[in-house]
């Protein structure tokens, strides 16, 4: 177990060097291009079978404690060691970015995005990996950093070189931000750090704040929470989040809303709640607020771009909807209660889950048509899938309604225990407050189904005035093969975990309470 947690976090990075050296003469298959393609596949394949291989020897009995713990002096100086270990907060995060990028290298092997070298482009996504995992399995306030800054680089670039229209200036705004917030993020860590006389991310929590101020653990909060939030992203530090997502290759916006936008709400649960709790006390019903906004908000841009006659992005639509959907998990997190941080923890699953299948359809449907303008995809010469290519139109409706939350689907479960821990937020925190914020979110979701309703109509029906009037639509190519090979995981997923809750919250719910009692429990 320890040797596989460490292996799953080094081993993509291996990979990427490996990446850039030539292929060996008995492995380049019809050329070094696809050699280099099926190296990020296998070695994907190889880290994902290694993360359930560790959910397989997980003691599901004891969630509640880390497992597969390596913990090695790294600056004694400092006493910054590389601490690794998972629980069952960080095991389903872990396990579905391993699957998200074997999902997305396999799919690149068949549908290269135009740039660049190959060599270079699976490199990047290994690197990118490689940060991803690290996030979610170190237990060092420093490491947590390093691998939390690992991944800007990487993903610029996979905006920068292989993205489309306007990519230079979505990927400079996405680093900026990001970078920003960054620093910020890090002055925080320090100022814990510096003042407790440990990085360690398990005795601080464990601690529970208690060998910090009230003034420092506002200061740590304002600050970690101000680069989290960009990363999440939180209304209104959200809009370098649809520039990116517009302009990204499909891999790349699968990749940014189902993996990355996870780690800033990972680092408010894994760090500011435990470690900082009067301080988050405080500021939570700001982080509420801004949370209830944000749904409303990103479900009210979401309507605007799918209403006829807006020239609307599909992928842009679907990009302002994640500041929706984290609104919830936000919203989660600030109730500072088990029901509801248990809720944001299955909203994180289950947005990465529905939403990277939403930007694996709708980049499908750009190779198709060239296009994800909403009116052109509804017009005569539109997409009306359900005539079409009935299994896309079927897969994108399917999406639609699991994103909008339909009980017995995944979507659905994380929203509404987010709701309910705003309905008996924590003691201490308004309950007027947080009931109106409840209110808000309910109508957010009410909102949510509006804008995915019209984006089914439209998309998979057409506009009927348009298509009496013009020829009759030619066939369209329905699901191939390696399509269907990289999305039915999801599909599945999102099903087992709407109707099996209890797969999910029996990993977090201990956790989530041994955490939120200061490591007592």
């Amino acid at each position: 177990m320890q040797f596989l947690l460490a292996f799953i976090v080094a081993a993509p990075l291996l990979g990427a060097l490996a990446a850039l050296l030539p292929a060996p003469p008995g492995l380049k298959g019809r050329g070094p291009e696809q050699a280099v393609l099926r190296h990020g596949v296998t070695l994907t394949g190889v880290v994902l079978a290694a993360a359930i291989a560790l959910t397989l020897g997980f003691d599901h009995d004891n969630p509640s404690r880390f497992q597969a713990t390596t913990d090695i002096s790294w600056i004694p100086a400092l006493d910054v060691r590389i601490h690794l270990g998972v629980d069952g907060i960080s095991l389903p995060l872990l396990l579905m970015t391993a699957l998200l990028f074997f999902l997305c290298a396999l799919y690149s092997y068949f549908k290269l995005p135009a740039g660049p070298s190959p060599k270079a482009f699976v490199a990047l996504l290994l690197v990118l990996e490689s940060g991803t995992l690290a996030t979610f399995a170190v237990l060092d306030l420093l490491l947590f950093f390093l691998a939390f800054e690992m991944v800007l680089i990487p993903m610029y670039f996979l905006i920068a070189r292989w993205g489309g229209d306007q990519r230079r200036a979505a990927a400079w705004k996405f680093i900026l931000y990001t970078l920003l917030g960054s620093v910020v993020m890090l002055l925080g860590l320090l100022l814990i750090g510096v003042t407790a006389g440990t990085f360690d991310m398990v005795a601080l929590a464990t601690d529970n704040g208690r060998g910090l101020t009230h003034t420092t653990q506002l200061l740590a909060v304002l600050a970690i929470g101000t680069g989290l939030a960009v990363k999440t992203p939180m209304w209104p530090l959200h809009s370098w989040l649809p520039d990116a997502h517009t302009a990204a290759p499909t891999v790349g916006s699968v990749l940014l809303a189902g993996v990355l936008l996870k780690m800033g709400t990972y680092g408010f649960v894994r760090i500011l709640l435990p470690v900082t709790p009067d301080g988050m006390h405080t500021f939570a019903p700001y982080l509420a607020a801004f949370a209830a906004v944000g749904i409303v908000y990103g479900s009210l841009a979401c309507l605007a771009l799918a209403r006829k006659g807006a020239r609307g992005d599909l992928k842009r639509l679907i990009a302002y909807s994640s500041v929706g959907h984290m609104g919830f998990v936000l919203l989660g997190i600030a109730t500072m209660t088990p029901t509801g941080v248990n809720g944001a923890l299955f909203a994180n699953i289950a947005h990465g889950l529905i939403t990277g299948l939403l930007f694996f359809l709708v980049g499908a449907l750009k190779d198709r048509y060239g296009s994800t303008d909403l009116d052109t995809l509804a017009g005569a010469t539109g997409a009306a899938l359900y005539g079409r290519a009935p299994r896309f139109g079927a897969l994108l409706a399917f999406a639609a309604v699991a994103s909008l939350g339909l009980p017995g689907l995944a979507g659905f479960w994380g929203e509404m225990l987010a709701l309910f821990g705003a309905f008996e937020p924590a003691e201490g925190l308004s309950r007027p407050a947080f009931l109106t914020f409840m209110a808000i979110g309910a109508f957010g979701t009410l909102l949510t189904a509006a804008y995915l309703l019209i984006v089914v109509r439209r998309v998979c029906m057409g506009d009927p005035q348009a298509r009496s009037a013009g020829p009759a639509p030619a066939v369209l190519a329905d699901v191939r093969g390696y399509e269907f090979a990289a999305w039915t995981p999801l599909v599945a997923l999102t099903v087992l975990a709407g109707l099996w809750p209890a797969v999910l919250l029996g990993l977090t719910d201990p956790a989530v309470q041994k955490l939120l009692a200061g490591g007592k429990a």
